[in-house]
C-alpha cells in the first residue's frame, strides 16, 4: 500500500454511502446509492440486470474478470456483467475455500486471498494483449480472524506488540444509551490482541496487493494499467464501543483510496477532496472514454487524481443504513456529512440526533444537536442532499427491530 500510494495518488478523504459488505460493493459497481441499486443489505443478490463499469466496458471492448469475494447474499453463478469470474459463495472460509470458476465449483488449497491473487495474476497473463478491467476482492480483514485463518507465515507478525488506543474507545454509541451499571465494559475488539490479529490480516492483503503490483510490472503492464486499491467498509475495533460498521461514525464511514496510473496521474500526490465508493463506476468509465449514464450518481474524480481542481467539487454527500435483521442492533440512519461536521437521524428517534463538529473534534466525543448554531446550516445541507439523491427508505427494507424496542425500556 505504500508503494502505491507513493507511485500514484492518496485520498485522504474516501467515504462510503453506506457502510456495509454487499451494499457498498454494489455502490462501486454501479454508481448509485444504495436505496435505489437494490441492494440496501447482505442479504440481497445482486440484480443480474444492472447496469455497471464492468456491463458498459465490456461493451466498448474490454475483457472483464472478477475474481475473490463478491458477497451479495448466497449468489451463485458467475458474476452478473463480467467475462470471467473465480469467485466463491458469501463469506468462503480462509483455508482451502471452495471457488466457482464461471459458476463451476472448484476445490482450492490454501490461504484464500493467496488463492484469489493466484487466478487474478493467471487471468491477466492470459488476457494481456487486449485491454482488460479485472477486480480482486480479498476476504480479509473480515473476521473470523487470527489463528488458522490466518497463513502461517502471519501468525505471529507483532508478537508482542502493543497497539495505541484512540480517545474514543470509552465513547459509547448514542442508540445504545447510557452506560449499564457497574460501568461501561469495553468492546472485545478494543482488546491489544484483537488489534492484532485485525493487522495480520491487512498485512496479508498487503504482501497480496505487492504480488499484483509485482506481476504488471513482469507483464510489462504497469504504466498502461490503472490500479485502484480500496474497501468496502470501515470497521470499529471497539471505537464507540462498537465491531463490525454499519453506523456512520468516522471509523466505519472512512475507506482507504489509493491509486496508480503513471500516464497521467504522477506520483506521490495527495488529494484532500471528498470522494464516495459512488465514483469509482463513473471514474472507470470516463478512463475509458465511454460515457456514464445519467442514472449514475458518483463524479469522475480523474481530473484531481490529475492534479486539477474541477470546480465546484463536493462539500457534502448523503449516507444512509437500513436495519437489518441478523446484522446486529444498529438502527436505519440517515445523516449528512460535509467537509467539517456531521448531522445524523435515526428515524423515530429525534432524541438520538447527533452533531459533530469534526474539524475540533474528529473522534466524535460531544455532541452539539442541542445547540442551534450549530446545526441550522447542517439541516438545511440534509434537506438539500435528501432531494438531491432522491433519498427514500425502501420498499424492501427490514422493520426496525431491537433499537425501538430498547429504547422503551
Amino acid at each position: 500500500m505504500d508503494r502505491l500510494a507513493a507511485e500514484g495518488v492518496r485520498f485522504r478523504n474516501a467515504f462510503v454511502t453506506l457502510s456495509l459488505c454487499s451494499p457498498s460493493r454494489a455502490a462501486f459497481l454501479t454508481g448509485r446509492y444504495n436505496h435505489l441499486n437494490g441492494v440496501i443489505n447482505n442479504h440481497t443478490e445482486f440484480p443480474t440486470n444492472s447496469v455497471t463499469h464492468a456491463t458498459l466496458l465490456r461493451a466498448a471492448g474490454y475483457t472483464t474478470a472478477y475474481i475473490g469475494k463478491w458477497h451479495m447474499g448466497n449468489q451463485r453463478g458467475q458474476r452478473p456483467g463480467f467475462d470471467y469470474s473465480a469467485s466463491f459463495i458469501a463469506h468462503g472460509r480462509y483455508q482451502d475455500c471452495s471457488f466457482e470458476i464461471n459458476g463451476v465449483a472448484t476445490p482450492t488449497k490454501g490461504w484464500v486471498d493467496d488463492v484469489s491473487t493466484d487466478y487474478a495474476i493467471a487471468w491477466m497473463k492470459q488476457k494481456r494483449a487486449r485491454p482488460f478491467s479485472l477486480v480482486l476482492g480479498f476476504k480479509s480483514p473480515h473476521g473470523p480472524r487470527g489463528g488458522a485463518n490466518l497463513p502461517e507465515r502471519l501468525r505471529n507478525l507483532y508478537a508482542g506488540e502493543t497497539s495505541r488506543p484512540t480517545p474514543n474507545l470509552g465513547a459509547r454509541a448514542i442508540f445504545h444509551g447510557p452506560p449499564p451499571e457497574g460501568g461501561n465494559r469495553p468492546h472485545p475488539l478494543a482488546a491489544n490482541s484483537a488489534h492484532l490479529d485485525y493487522l495480520r490480516h491487512v498485512t496479508g492483503a498487503d504482501e497480496n496487493l505487492g504480488r499484483l503490483l509485482d506481476a504488471l510490472d513482469e507483464l510489462g503492464l504497469a504504466e498502461d494499467t490503472v490500479v485502484v486499491y480500496s474497501s468496502d467498509n470501515g470497521y470499529y475495533l471497539g471505537e464507540h464501543g462498537l465491531g463490525d460498521k454499519r453506523s456512520i461514525y468516522e471509523e466505519s464511514l472512512r475507506i482507504p483510496l489509493l491509486v496508480r496510473y503513471p500516464r497521467l496521474f504522477g506520483k506521490g500526490k495527495v488529494v484532500d477532496e471528498m470522494v464516495l465508493n459512488l465514483d469509482l463506476a463513473p471514474t472507470f468509465l470516463d478512463l475509458a472514454a465511454v460515457p456514464a449514464p445519467r442514472e449514475m450518481q458518483g463524479v469522475s474524480w480523474k481530473a484531481l487524481a490529475a492534479g486539477q481542481k474541477p470546480a465546484p467539487w463536493r462539500q457534502s454527500f448523503l449516507a444512509e443504513y437500513f436495519y437489518e435483521h441478523g446484522g446486529g442492533d444498529t438502527p436505519t440512519l440517515v445523516g449528512v456529512r460535509t467537509t467539517s461536521a456531521k448531522l445524523v437521524k435515526y428515524p423515530g428517534h429525534a432524541e438520538w440526533t447527533e452533531v459533530f463538529d469534526l474539524a475540533v473534534d474528529p473522534y466524535e466525543l460531544k455532541n452539539l444537536a442541542a445547540d442551534p448554531a450549530a446545526t441550522a446550516k447542517l439541516s438545511a445541507e440534509f434537506d438539500a442532499q435528501v432531494k438531491a439523491v432522491n433519498y427514500a427508505v425502501p420498499a424492501n427494507a427490514d422493520k426496525p427491530g431491537p433499537p425501538a424496542a430498547k429504547a422503551k425500556k
